[in-house]
């Protein structure tokens, strides 16, 4: 997994610049959906040790792969699209869109781009798509850990502006302890309306941002 065997067969084949791209944050209850693109270098010397599916690994591994990735890709990006944006066109068109966003703001230009899942972008290079690909692709998982590692540092900054949700420990998923904290307080800014219509009613408070 931590080597980049598919990617050296794409540039076997001729392609000189292959991204990864893989998304976080489809499921929460709170929060934008987060989508990474890298391109790594293909080379063993500067091949990194211990990439994997970002859910695999402790968040101390996590981190510490992640500014390995930054400092060793030759290009990378990271996008958000907001909770609002995800209740107006739904998550997948969503993830669809941060994903096209993450690959063309490469300062490298992608001309092949491996995607995890099982969805085709709107994009002008080509691309695969592979299922479970963060746990089988090296730039796949690549991305994966700068999406989680950058979405999750977000979140802790959600948790102090907005208090009382527990962002810092569930990173807007859908916990008992959450659960009970939009039932009791209503819900916050960052909150998918279209997620929590089952815990909510409309009629609750909505919490300022706390100063």
């Amino acid at each position: 997994m931590d080597t980049p065997l598919l990617e050296r067969e794409y540039s076997a084949r001729g392609f000189s610049a292959v991204a990864g791209v893989d998304e976080v944050g489809r499921g929460p209850l709170a929060g934008p959906v987060v989508c990474a693109a890298v391109i790594l270098p293909l080379e063993e010397a500067a091949r990194i040790a211990g990439i994997d599916d970002s859910k695999r690994l402790s968040p101390k591994k996590r981190e510490a792969l992640a500014l390995r990735i930054r400092e060793t890709a030759r290009a990378f990006a990271v996008s958000e699209v907001s909770e609002a944006a995800i209740d107006e066109m739904n998550i997948l068109q969503a993830t669809r869109l941060g994903m096209k966003r993450a690959i063309e703001s490469l300062a490298v230009p992608a001309d092949m781009v491996l995607c995890d899942g099982n969805m085709t972008l709107d994009i002008s290079c080509p691309q695969r798509s592979i299922v479970k690909g963060d746990a089988l692709v090296y730039s796949i998982g690549a991305a994966s850990i700068l999406a989680k590692t950058y979405r999750d540092a977000l979140m802790r900054k959600f948790a102090e502006q907005y208090p009382g949700y527990g962002f810092e420990r569930n990173m807007g998923y859908g916990t008992a302890e959450h659960i009970r904290a939009i039932r009791e307080r209503g819900i916050c800014p960052i909150h998918r309306k279209t997620f929590v219509k089952k815990f909510w009613d409309g009629g609750g408070k909505t919490p300022p941002a706390s100063t």
